[in-house]
């Protein structure tokens, strides 16, 4: 090889890694993107796929499932009832903010289908709650079998520690009235936040002397205001069939559309 080709072929191979260099340069970032929670990939300081670290949501191997305590199908006329699954949630930090479906289903005391009904809603976090499903028509059959299942997979999110502590409501000046007639329930609930609560469903349970739920009923209420208070009432149109010895009121509320006000 000639002098001449020799510089050739050295000034060639300096513009190909000139060229080189730049193209790495450039083409790298697209290849090497920051990790995200949506990227459909672990990575980062994730613990899952797009879930655990500092992702919002949460992996699902690491949340416990919500426990079903018990689930009943409440007489308000005949044929007519009220179901409730009573559930717990044990994880401390963590719900389900968007829809879950679930299903109701109803058998007579032979075990005989009789019907279902389907509905959706969030799991709040930390501690027992109560699924409502009013006026359920069973014609001329009686509801003596309610099973409860969760239709789908729950999307788990984390929420802060700062948020639930902060987050207080109270209930209040309980009082029960014509038991043997048509019953009213009053209450107060106060929101004893500085947050806005909107959309809040209210159930009561009523239990007999021996902790057997006996009836139930909901109420709802459109928002609460910080620190505001509301009177809330349940009716039945019939008497209950057990003595009622203690009442628990459950407020319902979907803790992602609490905000500061």
């Amino acid at each position: 090889m000639t002098w001449a080709m020799k510089r050739q072929s050295f000034y060639l191979l300096v513009v190909v890694l000139f060229f080189g260099v730049f193209g790495f340069l450039i083409a790298y970032p697209a290849f090497q993107k920051e990790p995200t929670c949506f990227d459909n990939k672990q990575n980062g300081a994730e613990t899952g796929v797009d879930c655990g670290g500092l992702c919002l949501r949460a992996c699902l191997a690491q949340v416990d499932p919500v426990s079903l305590l018990w689930t009943r199908a409440f007489r308000v006329v005949p044929g007519r009832y009220n179901a409730v699954a009573y559930l717990e949630n044990q994880n401390r930090n963590a719900a389900v903010v968007g829809q879950i479906k679930y299903r109701f289903r109803f058998a007579d005391a032979n075990n005989v289908y009789i019907g279902k009904r389907e509905g959706s809603t969030f799991i709040p976090p930390s501690g027992r709650f109560a699924i409502f499903e009013p006026g359920v028509d069973v014609g001329s059959s009686i509801p003596v079998y309610t099973t409860f299942e969760f239709t789908e997979v729950p999307n788990w999110v984390t929420i802060s520690q700062e948020k639930i502590d902060q987050l207080k409501v109270s209930v209040s000046e309980i009082i029960l009235r014509g038991e043997d007639t048509s019953p009213v329930l009053s209450a107060v609930v106060k929101n004893n936040s500085f947050f806005i609560i909107p959309e809040i469903d209210v159930v009561v349970i009523l239990y007999d002397a021996s902790g057997n739920a006996i009836s139930a009923s909901r109420t709802y209420l459109d928002k609460l205001s910080p620190e505001e208070a509301e009177d809330i009432h349940f009716t039945w149109p019939e008497p209950f069939f057990g003595k009622v010895i203690a009442k628990e009121i459950i407020p319902m509320y979907n803790i992602d559309l609490v905000k500061l006000k």
